[in-house]
């Protein structure tokens, strides 16, 4: 399969200005590199439309799309890793500055819900690795998630374990002006109810979560309960499939609007799980989902 037609998964290149998921009068009205009134703006998570772009494409692309800020997600082609030597740190530092682009966050996979007490605590050292990069490179904060409830133990406890370790983690975060977002993520634990009890397990200043707009977010069409549990603490964004949103499948306006009325000034995320690597074609991309996000945005164009 060619990289064109791996696009045609993810977005109708070749309807892009009269597309199904965008109606046309969102294109007449909303031109592509227009940001709207919102004090949220947009950035894009490396997972995984850009996993294999490098550092130097990943950044032109997002000059040339209007993407401002960036969460660099480990494993992935840019390789912003804990293992880059000082040099290294202020070389990637210097690069997005100088290219415009935020540093927003470091996408980490680390986890604690282990029922193996040496795994948890590995996983707070690795963390630990990361918040020194975050600190060196300037980036904002490090994602880090649980990632389901292990069979062998009680809920409650697992929550518990995942919330202390977290503020073991914000606390050394803090000394390092980093803060902690647990992406809303993991069977079981994603669910919001289970996300707060976390959240009541670390009360500290600097941890939050990264809101990762799930299924499980959605009751009776709206979002309102789970934002109600979890809106204080949002400290990032993803947001996932946006060009599929006018199939009403994840209700984006209302998250956009909470987000606005709680008058949240950081980023919202695209976070895409298809990968995209021919650069021109992610640019083509990015820009066609930038007008989405900036249609669901912006009031005016409802209805």
């Amino acid at each position: 399969m060619t990289a064109r037609r791996e696009f045609l998964g993810c977005a109708p290149l070749g309807l892009l200005s009269h597309s199904a998921f965008l109606p046309k009068s969102v294109w007449s009205q909303v031109p592509i590199n227009q940001t709207p009134k919102s004090r949220f703006r947009l950035g894009l998570v490396t997972y995984n439309i850009a996993s294999q772009w490098d550092l130097k494409t990943l950044l032109a692309v997002c000059s040339q799309a209007g993407i401002s800020g960036v969460e660099f997600r480990t494993t992935h082609k840019h390789a912003v890793e804990p293992s880059l030597t000082p040099i290294e740190r202020s070389d990637v530092k210097k690069r997005c500055a100088d290219a415009g682009i935020e540093i927003w966050g470091l996408g980490s996979t680390c986890e604690y819900h282990s029922v193996k007490a040496d795994v948890v605590r590995a996983q707070i050292d690795a963390t630990k690795r990361f918040v020194e990069l975050a600190a060196d490179i300037g980036a904002k904060g490090v994602k880090v998630r649980p990632n389901g409830l292990p069979k062998e133990k009680p809920i409650a406890d697992t929550l518990k374990q995942i919330g202390t370790s977290m503020a073991q983690c914000g606390e050394f975060a803090a000394g390092h002006k980093v803060e902690i977002w647990c992406e809303v993520h993991g069977v079981g634990t994603q669910e919001p109810e289970n996300m707060a009890t976390i959240l009541t397990n670390c009360p500290v200043e600097n941890v939050g979560v990264c809101w990762n707009s799930n299924p499980t977010d959605v009751k009776n069409g709206s979002i309102s309960e789970a934002f109600s549990l979890l809106g204080k603490r949002i400290k990032s964004c993803h947001i996932n499939d946006l060009y599929k949103n006018f199939d009403k499948k994840y209700p984006y306006r209302e998250l956009f609007r909470k987000l606005s009325e709680a008058n949240y000034d950081r980023y919202t995320l695209i976070e895409v799980g298809k990968t995209i690597p021919e650069p021109s074609l992610g640019t083509e991309f990015l820009r066609y989902y930038k007008a989405v996000w900036t249609s669901l945005c912006s009031p005016e164009t409802e209805g």
